[in-house]
């Protein structure tokens, strides 16, 4: 059985101006050559398909269109629900999409045979049993209840998403014993896992006591196929385990990562081995750093990587100079006649520059939001105790805000 581990497209993604489109059309065309040359029997996409739960029009054009072009390579698809996607518009399309081999699981079921699936071969044979695990919010698995702390209803979550994936492993082994014993069985997830390395485009999906999953708290599947840390990684060490990554970078701080799709092999024994296919990179992407004279190099150097038709975007940290008022005036001139489109321009910010804030200020888009409050909160006068307890409290609120998103 051959499984391709995929996750976070983030089709329809609007990066500082510029569309994704694209990019993401050429790594859905080079997937689909990669699905056929290596005999794929099924693609599982571990959460964020979109980018956000109302998607542009031509970013479910995509979807669609892919999902027709793989039909005709014989691999089944999976698609799982992560936090970015809105699970009333991938389920309305779901039972149509069961007509072209594409399985869809938006968020957690009632019934959870729902997300029990079988995986076939090629050749109609059952390859693996999937327990099809998408993003999994509070109110899914977790019931509030009066008077408890924040750090409770935090404990009680990941309780309740280890019981869901205890419950559900329960049913795959069940259906294996009814179907012979011998097929392996795999999982997905969609959440943030203990020492796992993420980059500043992953939203936080759990805080408090749960800002990440602990490895032993999975079941013990033969594969164990993760979405929502767009830096590919195994989890702990471990083989079994492993976050894919995104297919193309989504921030600057994943610019220099080889992105990558894994194939995962299986057999009634389990795993049999795990290859990295990196993908190509379809649209430069670069940041730079330095004084204005070392920009001058930097930049010289980075547009080397560019064309005409296809310029270099970059993001350019200014270090020494970082005071000047004019700096995109200078930056300009430094690219100018070079085939690079600067994105971002940042200034450092040293020891020595902290006093000089207020003549070089920052604008909005050179801040996170989470930046944004603390940046905040460091201009108030409070003890440690005070500004601890309004982290937490930020941080609930912007949970909820995203658990809330449609």
């Amino acid at each position: 059985m051959r499984i391709l581990h995929t996750s976070d497209w983030h089709l329809g993604q609007h990066f500082m101006g510029k569309t994704r489109q694209a990019e993401h059309q050429a790594f859905c065309a080079w997937l689909i050559e990669q699905v056929r040359a290596h005999e794929v029997d099924a693609l599982l996409i571990a959460g964020d398909i979109f980018d956000t739960g109302a998607p542009p029009s031509y970013a479910r054009e995509q979807y669609n269109r892919f999902i027709v072009e793989l039909r005709g390579s014989g691999c089944e698809l999976v698609v799982l629900g992560g936090n970015h996607d809105s699970v009333a518009m991938l389920g309305e399309s779901k039972t149509l999409l069961a007509q072209l081999d594409t399985r869809v699981i938006p968020a957690v079921c009632d019934d959870l045979h729902e997300q029990l699936l079988l995986l076939n071969r090629r050749d109609g044979q059952p390859g693996a049993i999937l327990c099809g695990i998408p993003f999994i919010r509070p109110r899914d698995v977790l019931l509030s209840q009066a008077g408890q702390s924040a750090q409770d209803k935090q404990q009680s979550l990941q309780q309740a998403i280890q019981q869901h994936y205890c419950d559900l492993y329960a049913l795959a082994e069940a259906k294996r014993e009814a179907l012979g014993g011998q097929l392996p069985i795999i999982a997905s997830g969609h959440l943030t896992t203990v020492g796992a390395s993420a980059s500043e485009s992953v939203r936080e999906i759990y805080v408090g006591a749960l800002e990440a999953f602990p490895t032993n708290a999975f079941p013990p599947a033969a594969y164990i196929a993760l979405g929502h840390i767009h830096r590919p990684q195994k989890v702990g060490g471990l083989e079994h385990i492993r976050y894919c990554g995104s297919p193309i970078p989504l921030s600057f701080d994943e610019a220099k990562q080889q992105k990558e799709v894994l194939l995962v092999e299986l057999d009634a024994t389990g795993l049999r081995g795990i290859s990295a296919l990196p993908v190509p990179r379809f649209q430069p992407l670069l940041g730079v750093r330095g004084s204005l004279k070392e920009l001058a190099l930097a930049i010289a150097e980075a547009a080397e990587q560019g064309s005409e038709e296809r310029p270099v975007w970059l993001e350019v940290l200014v270090s020494t100079d970082d005071y000047l008022s004019d700096l995109q005036v200078r930056i300009a001139a430094l690219c100018e006649g070079l085939p690079v489109e600067v994105l971002r321009i940042r200034r450092e910010r040293g020891a020595a520059g902290a006093g000089l804030r207020g003549q070089a200020k920052e604008t909005l888009d050179e801040l996170s939001v989470d930046q944004v409050f603390d940046q905040r909160l460091l201009s108030e006068t409070l003890d440690e105790a005070d500004q601890g307890r309004l982290r937490g409290l930020y941080q609930q609120v912007v949970s909820q805000l995203t658990e809330g998103n449609p």
